[in-house]
Protein backbone atom coordinates (compact mmCIF):
# COMPACT_ATOMS: atom_id res chain seq x y z
CA UNK A 1 0.00 0.00 0.00
CA UNK A 2 3.03 1.85 0.74
CA UNK A 3 3.86 2.43 -3.01
CA UNK A 4 0.18 3.76 -3.91
CA UNK A 5 1.82 7.16 -2.84
CA UNK A 6 5.11 6.94 -3.29
CA UNK A 7 6.10 10.04 -5.00
CA UNK A 8 3.89 11.94 -2.63
CA UNK A 9 5.96 10.49 0.38
CA UNK A 10 9.22 10.94 -0.98
CA UNK A 11 7.81 14.98 -1.76
CA UNK A 12 7.30 14.60 2.10
CA UNK A 13 10.23 13.93 3.49
CA UNK A 14 12.18 16.39 1.11
CA UNK A 15 9.76 19.36 2.72
CA UNK A 16 10.72 18.18 6.44
CA UNK A 17 14.02 17.47 5.90
CA UNK A 18 14.50 21.36 3.66
CA UNK A 19 12.34 22.57 6.87
CA UNK A 20 14.65 21.55 9.44
CA UNK A 21 18.00 22.22 7.51
CA UNK A 22 16.78 26.06 6.31
CA UNK A 23 15.19 26.75 9.99
CA UNK A 24 18.72 24.44 12.40
CA UNK A 25 21.80 24.03 9.82
CA UNK A 26 23.07 22.42 12.72
CA UNK A 27 20.18 19.91 12.59
CA UNK A 28 20.94 18.78 8.94
CA UNK A 29 22.05 15.45 9.41
CA UNK A 30 19.75 15.14 12.40
CA UNK A 31 16.74 15.54 9.96
CA UNK A 32 17.70 12.37 7.60
CA UNK A 33 17.00 10.17 10.92
CA UNK A 34 13.89 11.91 11.87
CA UNK A 35 12.35 12.39 8.38
CA UNK A 36 13.68 9.29 6.79
CA UNK A 37 10.28 8.08 4.99
CA UNK A 38 12.03 5.01 3.68
CA UNK A 39 11.93 3.24 7.35
CA UNK A 40 8.10 2.11 8.05
CA UNK A 41 7.76 3.40 11.29
CA UNK A 42 8.42 6.81 9.85
CA UNK A 43 6.00 6.83 6.81
CA UNK A 44 2.90 5.32 8.68
CA UNK A 45 1.06 9.03 9.55
CA UNK A 46 2.34 10.26 6.07
CA UNK A 47 0.76 7.40 4.65
CA UNK A 48 -2.70 7.44 6.29
CA UNK A 49 -3.06 11.20 5.43
CA UNK A 50 -1.61 10.84 1.80
CA UNK A 51 -4.09 7.48 1.34
CA UNK A 52 -6.84 9.42 2.96
CA UNK A 53 -6.79 12.34 0.46
CA UNK A 54 -6.32 10.22 -2.46
CA UNK A 55 -9.59 8.12 -1.30
CA UNK A 56 -11.87 10.82 -0.86
CA UNK A 57 -11.12 12.96 -3.99
CA UNK A 58 -13.50 11.77 -5.81
CA UNK A 59 -15.27 15.07 -6.78
CA UNK A 60 -11.61 16.71 -8.20
CA UNK A 61 -10.33 13.72 -10.52
CA UNK A 62 -11.31 13.45 -14.16
CA UNK A 63 -12.46 9.75 -14.63
CA UNK A 64 -9.91 10.09 -18.03
CA UNK A 65 -7.03 10.73 -15.21
CA UNK A 66 -6.57 14.26 -16.28
CA UNK A 67 -5.87 17.30 -13.89
CA UNK A 68 -6.28 20.95 -13.63
CA UNK A 69 -4.69 23.76 -11.55
CA UNK A 70 -7.51 23.17 -9.19
CA UNK A 71 -6.69 19.71 -8.34
CA UNK A 72 -2.93 20.88 -8.05
CA UNK A 73 -3.71 23.19 -5.58
CA UNK A 74 -5.90 21.37 -3.15
CA UNK A 75 -2.97 18.93 -3.79
CA UNK A 76 -0.37 20.89 -2.30
CA UNK A 77 -2.87 21.53 0.50
CA UNK A 78 -3.04 17.74 1.26
CA UNK A 79 0.44 17.17 1.31
CA UNK A 80 1.03 19.81 3.69
CA UNK A 81 -1.94 18.40 6.16
CA UNK A 82 0.78 15.05 6.10
CA UNK A 83 3.60 17.43 6.48
CA UNK A 84 2.11 19.24 9.60
CA UNK A 85 1.15 16.10 11.35
CA UNK A 86 4.51 14.61 10.64
CA UNK A 87 6.48 17.65 12.39
CA UNK A 88 4.32 17.92 15.07
CA UNK A 89 4.98 14.13 15.73
CA UNK A 90 8.80 14.92 15.81
CA UNK A 91 7.94 17.66 17.81
CA UNK A 92 6.68 15.44 20.50
CA UNK A 93 9.24 12.75 19.83
CA UNK A 94 11.53 15.48 20.59
CA UNK A 95 10.41 16.49 23.64
CA UNK A 96 9.29 13.24 25.34
CA UNK A 97 13.06 12.19 25.00
CA UNK A 98 13.63 15.14 27.24
CA UNK A 99 11.18 14.22 29.32
CA UNK A 100 12.03 10.74 29.60
CA UNK A 101 15.58 11.25 29.42
CA UNK A 102 15.53 8.47 26.93
CA UNK A 103 19.40 7.86 25.37
CA UNK A 104 17.68 5.78 22.53
CA UNK A 105 14.31 5.83 20.31
CA UNK A 106 13.67 2.36 18.50
CA UNK A 107 17.24 1.18 19.47
CA UNK A 108 19.26 4.63 17.67
CA UNK A 109 21.12 7.31 19.70
CA UNK A 110 17.76 10.29 20.30
CA UNK A 111 18.78 13.65 19.36
CA UNK A 112 18.93 15.02 23.14
CA UNK A 113 21.97 12.24 23.75
CA UNK A 114 24.13 13.60 20.59
CA UNK A 115 23.45 17.53 20.97
CA UNK A 116 21.72 18.04 24.73
CA UNK A 117 18.53 18.26 26.33
CA UNK A 118 18.54 22.33 25.08
CA UNK A 119 19.01 21.88 21.17
CA UNK A 120 16.46 18.77 21.45
CA UNK A 121 13.82 20.78 23.07
CA UNK A 122 14.76 23.98 20.55
CA UNK A 123 14.48 21.60 17.67
CA UNK A 124 11.39 20.60 18.65
CA UNK A 125 9.49 24.31 19.22
CA UNK A 126 11.20 25.14 15.99
CA UNK A 127 9.23 22.42 14.07
CA UNK A 128 6.30 23.23 15.76
CA UNK A 129 6.73 27.16 15.32
CA UNK A 130 6.91 25.85 11.91
CA UNK A 131 4.17 23.48 11.63
CA UNK A 132 1.89 26.13 13.10
CA UNK A 133 2.91 28.53 10.39
CA UNK A 134 1.78 26.14 8.04
CA UNK A 135 -1.37 25.25 9.38
CA UNK A 136 -2.34 28.68 9.34
CA UNK A 137 -1.50 29.05 6.01
CA UNK A 138 -3.80 26.82 4.87
CA UNK A 139 -6.60 29.81 6.11
CA UNK A 140 -9.35 27.13 6.89
CA UNK A 141 -10.15 27.88 10.59
CA UNK A 142 -11.91 24.32 11.44
CA UNK A 143 -8.74 22.47 10.06
CA UNK A 144 -6.58 24.63 12.49
CA UNK A 145 -8.95 23.64 15.34
CA UNK A 146 -8.69 20.43 14.91
CA UNK A 147 -4.71 20.08 14.56
CA UNK A 148 -4.39 22.78 17.61
CA UNK A 149 -6.60 20.68 19.92
CA UNK A 150 -4.11 17.88 18.85
CA UNK A 151 -1.33 19.37 20.32
CA UNK A 152 -3.44 20.29 23.42
CA UNK A 153 -3.91 16.41 23.80
CA UNK A 154 -0.42 15.48 23.31
CA UNK A 155 0.63 17.55 26.22
CA UNK A 156 -2.49 15.97 27.96
CA UNK A 157 -1.64 12.71 27.45
CA UNK A 158 2.17 13.07 28.36
CA UNK A 159 1.19 14.81 31.62
CA UNK A 160 -1.03 11.66 32.21
CA UNK A 161 1.74 9.42 31.93
CA UNK A 162 4.18 11.16 33.95
CA UNK A 163 1.78 12.14 36.79
CA UNK A 164 -0.21 8.93 36.89
CA UNK A 165 -0.53 7.00 40.34
CA UNK A 166 0.45 2.97 41.08
CA UNK A 167 -3.61 2.23 40.14
CA UNK A 168 -3.85 4.47 37.03
CA UNK A 169 -0.77 2.75 35.45
CA UNK A 170 -2.39 -1.09 36.29
CA UNK A 171 -5.93 0.16 34.25
CA UNK A 172 -6.58 -0.58 30.55
CA UNK A 173 -9.21 2.22 30.69
CA UNK A 174 -6.40 4.90 32.16
CA UNK A 175 -3.87 3.63 29.92
CA UNK A 176 -6.64 3.76 26.58
CA UNK A 177 -7.16 7.18 27.22
CA UNK A 178 -4.00 8.06 28.07
CA UNK A 179 -2.12 6.89 24.49
CA UNK A 180 -5.50 8.37 22.89
CA UNK A 181 -3.75 11.77 23.95
CA UNK A 182 -0.65 11.13 22.56
CA UNK A 183 -0.98 8.95 19.35
CA UNK A 184 -4.84 8.71 18.53
CA UNK A 185 -6.01 12.40 18.23
CA UNK A 186 -3.37 13.70 16.66
CA UNK A 187 -4.17 10.69 13.39
CA UNK A 188 -7.99 11.08 13.63
CA UNK A 189 -7.70 15.20 13.80
CA UNK A 190 -5.66 14.98 10.95
CA UNK A 191 -7.84 12.30 8.26
CA UNK A 192 -10.71 14.56 9.36
CA UNK A 193 -8.55 17.97 8.67
CA UNK A 194 -7.90 16.09 5.10
CA UNK A 195 -11.45 15.59 4.53
CA UNK A 196 -12.47 19.27 5.25
CA UNK A 197 -9.50 20.83 3.04
CA UNK A 198 -10.61 18.62 0.57
CA UNK A 199 -14.50 20.18 0.64
CA UNK A 200 -16.39 16.41 1.59
CA UNK A 201 -19.39 16.65 3.98
CA UNK A 202 -19.65 16.07 7.60
CA UNK A 203 -20.73 13.03 7.51
CA UNK A 204 -17.17 11.29 4.98
CA UNK A 205 -15.28 14.02 7.12
CA UNK A 206 -16.93 11.66 10.78
CA UNK A 207 -15.82 8.56 8.68
CA UNK A 208 -12.21 9.70 7.96
CA UNK A 209 -11.96 10.70 11.44
CA UNK A 210 -13.49 7.09 12.53
CA UNK A 211 -10.62 5.50 10.42
CA UNK A 212 -7.68 7.60 11.82
CA UNK A 213 -9.07 6.98 15.90
CA UNK A 214 -9.93 2.85 14.95
CA UNK A 215 -6.40 2.90 13.23
CA UNK A 216 -4.57 4.55 16.01
CA UNK A 217 -6.09 2.23 18.72
CA UNK A 218 -5.43 -1.12 16.80
CA UNK A 219 -1.77 0.49 17.13
CA UNK A 220 -2.02 1.08 20.89
CA UNK A 221 -3.69 -2.20 21.20
CA UNK A 222 -1.42 -4.62 19.08
CA UNK A 223 1.74 -3.15 21.09
CA UNK A 224 0.36 -3.54 24.36
CA UNK A 225 0.23 -6.98 24.21
CA UNK A 226 -2.25 -8.29 26.02
CA UNK A 227 -4.64 -10.45 24.55
CA UNK A 228 -7.78 -8.82 25.48
CA UNK A 229 -5.40 -5.80 24.32
CA UNK A 230 -5.09 -7.82 20.66
CA UNK A 231 -8.66 -8.76 20.32
CA UNK A 232 -9.87 -5.16 20.45
CA UNK A 233 -7.00 -4.04 18.08
CA UNK A 234 -8.88 -6.72 15.57
CA UNK A 235 -12.34 -4.99 16.33
CA UNK A 236 -10.71 -1.76 16.02
CA UNK A 237 -9.35 -2.85 12.85
CA UNK A 238 -12.70 -4.25 11.64
CA UNK A 239 -14.59 -1.12 12.60
CA UNK A 240 -11.77 1.17 10.73
CA UNK A 241 -12.13 -0.93 7.22
CA UNK A 242 -15.80 -0.42 7.88
CA UNK A 243 -15.80 3.40 7.24
CA UNK A 244 -13.86 3.49 4.20
CA UNK A 245 -16.18 0.68 2.95
CA UNK A 246 -19.02 3.32 3.81
CA UNK A 247 -17.20 6.27 1.78
CA UNK A 248 -19.74 7.11 -1.69
CA UNK A 249 -19.09 4.76 -4.12
CA UNK A 250 -16.66 6.13 -7.23
CA UNK A 251 -15.92 5.67 -10.30
CA UNK A 252 -12.23 6.36 -10.29
CA UNK A 253 -9.43 3.75 -10.47
CA UNK A 254 -7.53 5.82 -7.76
CA UNK A 255 -9.63 6.48 -5.49
CA UNK A 256 -10.70 2.98 -5.34
CA UNK A 257 -7.21 1.47 -5.38
CA UNK A 258 -6.74 4.16 -2.31
CA UNK A 259 -9.45 2.90 -0.55
CA UNK A 260 -8.49 -0.65 -0.68
CA UNK A 261 -5.09 0.37 0.40
CA UNK A 262 -6.34 1.48 3.66
CA UNK A 263 -8.19 -1.42 4.34
CA UNK A 264 -5.32 -3.18 3.85
CA UNK A 265 -3.37 -1.27 5.95
CA UNK A 266 -5.52 -1.87 9.06
CA UNK A 267 -4.84 -5.78 8.62
CA UNK A 268 -1.09 -5.49 7.99
CA UNK A 269 -0.99 -3.91 11.17
CA UNK A 270 -3.29 -6.72 13.01
CA UNK A 271 -0.81 -9.62 11.16
CA UNK A 272 3.26 -7.67 11.27
CA UNK A 273 5.22 -8.98 13.75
Amino acid sequence: MYSVVADDLLDVSSRLRSIVAAEVPKLASAAEYFFNIGTEGKKFRPTIMLLMASALNMSTLALDGVVDSSYNELHSRQLSIAVITEMIHVTSLLHNDVLDDAETRHGIGSLKCFMGNKMAVLAGDVLLSRALVALSSLGNNEVVDLIWRSVQHLVTGETMQMTAAFEQRCSMEYYMKMTYNKTAALISNSCQAVSIITGQTAAVSMLAYDYGWNMAAEILGKSNGLQRAIELASEHANIAAAAIISLPETDHADVRRSRQALVDLTRLVITRK
